[in-house]
C-alpha cells in the first residue's frame, strides 16, 4: 500500500484515527465519546495533511491519464449491478426470482469491473506508447 516508510506511517496513523473516530461516534452520549471523536478528527486530519505533505516527494506517475468517460461508464456499470441486486429484492417475492435478479446485479457488476475499467485504464497504458 506504501511505497516508504513515510507514506505507511501516515497510512497507519490514519487507519487508527478513524478507528477512534468511530469509537467515538458509538459511544457519543458520554464525555469519552466526545473525546475520543476530537482525537479521532484531529489525528485523521493531521496524517492527511501530512500525506498531502509528502505527495510531491513521490515523483512522475507512471501511467498516464484515461479516458474519463471510460472510467465513468464502468463506475456505472459496476453501480447499475448493485442497483438491480438491492431493488430486484423488493420486485418479487419469491426466492427463485430475487437470486435470479441478485445473480444478474452481480453479473453487471463484475461486467464493469472486469471489462470496462480494465479497457478504461489500459487504453493509455505506459506500454502502448
Amino acid at each position: 500500500m506504501a511505497a516508504n516508510r513515510s507514506q505507511g506511517s501516515y497510512y497507519t496513523l490514519s487507519l487508527a484515527a478513524f478507528t477512534v473516530l468511530c469509537a467515538g461516534i458509538y459511544e457519543w452520549s458520554g464525555g469519552l465519546g466526545k473525546l475520543l471523536v476530537v482525537a479521532g478528527a484531529v489525528g485523521l486530519l493531521g496524517s492527511l495533511f501530512a500525506m498531502k505533505g509528502i505527495k510531491p516527494l513521490e515523483g512522475k506517475a507512471a501511467l498516464k491519464s484515461s479516458p474519463f468517460a471510460m472510467k465513468m461508464a464502468g463506475a456505472a456499470c459496476s453501480l447499475l449491478g448493485w442497483l438491480i441486486t438491492l431493488f430486484g429484492m423488493h420486485l418479487t417475492a419469491s426466492t427463485g426470482g430475487r437470486i435470479v435478479l441478485a445473480l444478474v446485479g452481480i453479473g453487471v457488476s463484475l461486467f464493469g469491473i472486469t471489462v470496462v475499467l480494465p479497457a478504461a485504464f489500459n487504453k493509455n497504458a505506459i506500454w502502448k506508447t
